[in-house]
């Protein structure tokens, strides 16, 4: 595990055994698969220094050299920040910080009138502790969904988390209540998800949809009604809640897409969350407690899923 630590707006690394030999440039377009564009402005910005110096990129690095990487630039938010929300953090340092999600609550803004999203909460949260940065939210989860939800808190680590989303290298784990007993007690769910032309916001199998795989396990039958856990390949809309209801066993509560009204939300929650921690390396595993009054998911350890 890479160890770091923070000066101010920069991180200081003492350069280990496994980064000597590689240059500045190889750690950033190799190690960290940062994108080229950032790389360049990073580099052009004089952002790295080794052993109190301007970095030269292409001088390969030596065993117990000092970097320092101007990570942590003050800027203005690009939200306002006039909503406070008692957030659950699940796991926060100087590079990630990830968050248990309420129920009702949109992950992002879909318009300028709306200001009372997570991204907003969040916002809130790292200025109050003195934090100056911009977050940026890696992933999201539907407005009535609940669960383990990641943001960034610069621009190099959600860049790298951004990559690893896209080769499918954060792995989440969620827990339903659907209708009915699925026959399958475990399996996978390949269905390209398409809009519904006949529906706003729904979404349906679709032949001409985008690649969609959802694998899914039975862990728990109760009269009527199952607990399942799933894990995702890909990151649709509404991909769990369609691929369910694509087998007939749709989610409790869930009534756009055929399901009971017994809650007053889709019986859908994010209970774990496990990446590889974009700056050291570390593996990094959070679950998130079941936070709905009443409660709507019972008798289930989530530390066992």
């Amino acid at each position: 595990m890479l160890k770091t630590t923070r000066k101010g707006n920069w991180m200081e690394i003492i350069t280990p055994n496994n980064w000597a030999g590689k240059t500045i440039e190889e750690i950033f377009r190799e190690e960290w698969e940062v994108p080229k564009k950032l790389t360049h402005q990073l580099r052009m910005e004089h952002t790295v220094f080794v052993n109190g110096n301007k970095a030269n990129w292409t001088k390969p690095l030596e065993n117990g050299d000092k970097v320092l990487m101007k990570l942590f630039e003050e800027v203005v938010p690009l939200i306002t920040l006039d909503f406070f929300y008692d957030l659950q953090v699940l796991y926060e340092d100087d590079h990630v910080i990830v968050i248990n999600k309420p129920p009702f609550m949109s992950t992002h803004p879909n318009d300028e009138s709306d200001k009372s999203t997570l991204l907003h909460a969040a916002q809130f949260y790292v200025q109050s502790k003195g934090e100056n940065v911009t977050i940026r939210q890696v992933h999201r989860l539907d407005k009535d969904t609940t669960g383990a939800i990641l943001f960034a808190k610069h621009a190099v680590s959600g860049a790298i988390l951004d990559r690893m989303l896209e080769k499918h290298e954060i792995k989440r784990t969620y827990l339903a209540i659907v209708d009915g007993h699925i026959k399958k007690k475990k399996g996978k769910i390949s269905e390209p998800i398409g809009r519904d032309r006949h529906h706003a916001t729904r979404r349906r199998v679709s032949t001409s949809g985008q690649a969609a795989a959802t694998h899914y396990q039975v862990i728990k039958e109760e009269k009527g009604h199952s607990y399942v856990k799933c894990w995702l390949e890909t990151g649709r809309t509404h991909q769990i809640r369609v691929h369910l209801s694509h087998l007939g066993h749709p989610l409790l509560g869930d009534t756009l897409y055929g399901g009971k009204p017994l809650f007053r939300r889709q019986a859908l929650h994010a209970a774990k969350l496990e990446f590889k921690h974009p700056i050291t390396s570390e593996t990094i595993i959070c679950y998130a407690p079941f936070i709905d009054t009443p409660p709507i998911f019972e008798g289930i350890d989530i530390y066992n899923i």
